[in-house]
């Protein structure tokens, strides 16, 4: 296991610098990092629900619900059908697609910029590679702390 620590190390800071700068970027904002993050879900142009929002970006339940009917009551999210009667799929509304754009432009420009100079030294496939390691941590995740509340 110590054979990895530096390795482990390095992937942690460059995480924590990536999340970082999407908090510095919501800072900048003036909106909470967690709006920040259901906007991005949001802003795929498919309807989510909570439960999928909160799941994939890692945000409380509780959290996405309280972000979501702040977003309702200014008319950024309106509710649909779902696959599940239990719960009711989310998506923006006209306004929520303004709304997102205006916060999202500069992230999205900034994340291209990234990108494409990333590109330039590595292959497409780290993408690839960090995406798997983000899965298996978070299942060993899961497996060490399942017991734990």
């Amino acid at each position: 296991m110590e054979d990895n620590y530096e390795a482990i190390r390095r992937l942690a800071e460059a995480t924590n610098q990536m999340d970082g700068s999407y908090y510095l970027i919501a800072r900048n904002l003036g909106i909470n990092e967690n709006t920040l993050a259901v906007l991005y879900a949001l802003d795929d142009g498919k309807t989510h629900t909570q439960s999928q929002i909160a799941e994939d970006w890692l945000i409380p339940k509780t959290t996405v619900n309280t972000i979501v009917k702040e977003l309702v009551q200014i008319n950024c999210v309106c509710y649909t059908a779902g696959n599940n009667a239990r719960e009711k799929a989310i998506c923006l509304t006209e306004t929520g697609k303004k709304y997102a754009y205006e916060c999202l432009k500069k992230v999205y420009n900034a994340e291209q910029t990234a990108l494409s100079e990333t590109l330039q030294k590595y292959p497409v496939e780290f993408i690839e590679a960090f995406e798997y390691f983000s899965d298996r941590l978070r299942s060993a995740c899961k497996k060490e702390f399942q017991n734990t509340n």
